[in-house]
């Protein structure tokens, strides 16, 4: 059975994911600021804490920017944004600040795949909806987000290793990968292989 706070929260995750989707799909806008809070007074506005990964793309930037178009007052949303540079510690870090701030959803873009355990623990512990954005986690906590905005990684690169095999299948291949230990370098390299052999 959840909790009447449980339950309000889920009703405001829905909304944020409403809201992320809509950034996700859109092309941005925003001062590309990399760390912002937004919001004056809160009473009946949603507070967000968004975690993102970084600046570590013209795509990441555009995203970030889409994110504090979207997750607006007018919108019903108190955004507070943190950009982690690309540091899980920094991540962490500010999703424990999210909890003491008593925030009603929590979302990231998670730098890695793993090492999340102990700070998803402290979230559900603290009856906070998650939403992971763009990347996931792998992670023993049962039930750690309540939905993951995202492209399915692996077939993307299931795709990339199928036009190789129909177009250059002789090719000498360099992978760039991205940051390692991510969803995305994890997912994309695990589809790529499948089609094309690791070799």
């Amino acid at each position: 059975m959840f909790s009447k706070k449980m339950r309000t929260r889920g009703m405001a995750a829905s909304v944020a994911v409403l809201a992320l989707g809509l950034a996700a799909c859109s092309s941005g806008g925003g001062d590309g600021d990399d760390t912002a809070t937004e919001g004056g007074d809160s009473g009946d506005l949603i507070k967000v804490g968004f975690s993102q990964l970084g600046a570590e793309s013209g795509w990441r930037t555009a995203n970030t920017e889409s994110v504090k178009a979207s997750l607006t007052e007018e919108n019903g949303i108190d955004l507070t944004f943190v950009d982690a540079q690309q540091k899980q510690e920094n991540q962490i870090k500010a999703l424990r600040d999210f909890i003491d701030q008593g925030v009603d959803v929590i979302a990231f873009s998670p730098v890695v795949e793993t090492g999340w355990d102990e700070v998803l623990q402290e979230i559900k512990d603290a009856e906070i909806p998650v939403v992971l954005v763009d990347r996931t986690v792998d992670t023993t906590v049962e039930d750690p987000y309540v939905t993951w905005i995202g492209a399915d990684f692996k077939q993307e690169g299931i795709t990339a290793g199928e036009w190789v095999a129909a177009n250059k299948p002789d090719a000498k291949i360099f992978e760039l990968q991205g940051t390692l230990g991510s969803g995305a370098q994890v997912d994309r390299e695990a589809g790529f292989d499948e089609t094309v052999g690791a070799d």
